[in-house]
């Protein structure tokens, strides 16, 4: 997914910035280390991240035009900020350890991402990230499905919710050792839900529609889910060592 409001991502990106500190305080670090933020949104955990390395260095990609352009207002000049595929992207040298929050189940192919993260990692540096996985807002999605109809029928989503154990096999076969995987249910009651679903979770449905059926089709879905709304979200956690 390519295509996101930022502006108003970042207004209500609260519970991403919760899970996302979490993520950040669990990644081992002296200070003075390279770090690549895959995935870094419009910067609220890059920094928090940032915070950490009084002397270090922050390399921050996404995909998303948008969420580069806002990252790049919202942080300091001296965090390298860049557009970049994480299925396809090379960094010029090997960064000391990788976090990421909210964005692997955006990619498509995993096997491209593992290989891509390894080959940016210097061997022993880490990788601690969170994403959604296996059961994450399955509630949300049947509900869109059937508010929706035909709309969506046989439609499979940009979603990759995988399993802790596939995720595991996966960065193995791509060179980590030291991995960790599990599951984490953290159930989210947005602060502004009809924004938050019309921005964060619900917008692939919405590009599906016509305009004039967008938000007809949201207040279905808000009124199935009931009040008050709360998304089951379900979080893949990855901590792994690049293989020396």
């Amino acid at each position: 997914m390519r295509s996101w409001n930022a502006e108003s991502y970042d207004r209500v990106s609260g519970p991403q910035l919760a899970m996302g500190r979490d993520v950040v305080e669990r990644l081992p670090l002296d200070g003075d280390e390279t770090v690549l933020d895959a995935g870094c949104g419009t910067g609220r955990v890059t920094a928090l991240l940032l915070e950490r390395l009084p002397r270090g260095r922050v390399i921050a990609v996404d995909a998303s035009p948008d969420m580069v352009a806002t990252a790049r207002a919202n942080l300091p000049e001296s965090v390298d900020v860049r557009r970049a595929d994480l299925a396809d992207f090379a960094l010029e040298e090997p960064v000391d350890a990788v976090l990421s929050t909210a964005t692997f189940h955006w990619v498509p192919d995993h096997d491209a991402l593992f290989a891509r993260l390894a080959a940016a990692l210097e061997p022993g540096g880490r990788l601690e990230a969170q994403c959604g996985g296996e059961g994450n807002v399955a509630r949300l999605h049947a509900v869109a499905r059937a508010v929706g109809g035909a709309a969506f029928e046989g439609w499979p989503g940009p979603w990759n919710f995988s399993s802790a154990e596939l995720a595991a096999e996966r960065l193995r076969r791509h060179g980590f050792d030291e991995v960790r995987t599990w599951l984490e249910p953290r159930p989210v009651r947005p602060e502004e839900p009809r924004e938050f679903l019309r921005t964060v979770v619900l917008h692939p449905f919405l590009a599906r529609l016509p305009e004039g059926e967008r938000e007809p089709f949201l207040e279905g879905v808000i009124d199935r889910l009931g009040e008050p709304i709360e998304l089951d979200y379900v979080r893949l956690n990855l901590s792994a060592r690049r293989a020396t």
